[in-house]
């Protein structure tokens, strides 16, 4: 009798939704705490204030210095709200599915548009930040909404503007994956334009790819197109899923170097403890 084995997109998928829910119960203010760390900077700098050394800026710093080299793996696997976002548009397919309903998706020639969006949403609150208007705003975070419901706290009655935005950006996500992180999340836009180390970014050999597949395409969150091996530009809205990795049918993309290319799922069990390691030694 044959032992039924998991393959290794099974493998990688279960254990991609592992590392999320850890993250999402361990670590779930990484996000908020970072870019509490921009808006420090760019309030001190409008008050004509020192910037003094808090913990936000040390886990600001750490996570971006933790992206130039391993490229957004944050953004894919311990972000709460990219956690909160892949769970959803799961959800949803899996109830299309059921139903037999075609899902509802974005146009990709929107949503080549809309990617830019976050970046004006990062310079809104930069500017609010600067003329020191964002502390006088209340009630229209939908990252505090997440937060206190998050926590159990559903006294919300000062904040039915963010919950109406929080509810929106839900529908998004249900509609597109990675709707917040690509189009809306500031901390992703700063993220997008860090310079990356292409050293274990995701990458193929073209010329061993099957004639007119585009499996890694069609299904990368991002819409992108996976750079030739030896190419040293690094697309900053790769969310490091590895999705194109375990979809290949000849097994021709990979990331990491020498032990770690081809054994993609210890290099993410591996960059895993090495962000736990960061989170905890700078104080989350």
């Amino acid at each position: 009798m044959k032992r039924k084995t998991i393959s290794s997109k099974r493998l990688h998928t279960y254990i991609r939704a592992i590392i999320q829910l850890m993250f999402f119960i361990f670590f779930p203010s990484a996000f908020t705490t970072a870019f509490s760390g921009i808006k420090y900077i760019f309030t001190q700098i409008g008050a004509g204030q020192p910037i003094v050394w808090t913990s936000f800026i040390t886990v600001l710093l750490a996570l971006c210095a933790y992206t130039i080299i391993f490229g957004r793996f944050f953004c894919g696997y311990a972000c709460a709200f990219g956690s909160l976002g892949d769970a959803i548009h799961a959800a949803y397919i899996f109830i299309c599915k059921k139903l037999k309903k075609k899902p509802i998706q974005i146009k990709k020639n929107w949503r080549k548009a809309l990617s830019l969006v976050k970046y004006g949403v990062l310079f809104i609150i930069v500017l609010l930040c600067f003329t020191g208007v964002y502390s006088k705003i209340t009630g229209w975070n939908p990252w505090d909404v997440f937060s206190m419901l998050r926590a159990g706290n559903f006294k919300l009655g000062g904040y039915i503007l963010g919950c109406i935005i929080l509810f929106f950006i839900l529908i998004g996500m249900a509609l597109c994956e990675r709707f917040f992180c690509r189009f809306l999340c500031p901390m992703g836009a700063i993220f997008s334009i860090l310079p990356v180390f292409p050293l274990f970014s995701v990458r193929r050999k073209k010329e061993n790819c099957v004639k007119g597949c585009s499996a890694c395409e069609r299904c990368c969150p991002s819409d992108l197109i996976i750079p030739e091996e030896g190419e040293w530009t690094v697309n900053g809205d790769c969310f490091q899923c590895q999705k194109c990795i375990d979809i290949c049918p000849k097994k021709n993309t990979h990331s990491g170097r020498l032990f770690f290319k081809g054994n993609e799922i210890w290099f993410t069990i591996l960059r895993a403890v090495v962000l736990v390691v960061i989170l905890i030694l700078a104080g989350i």
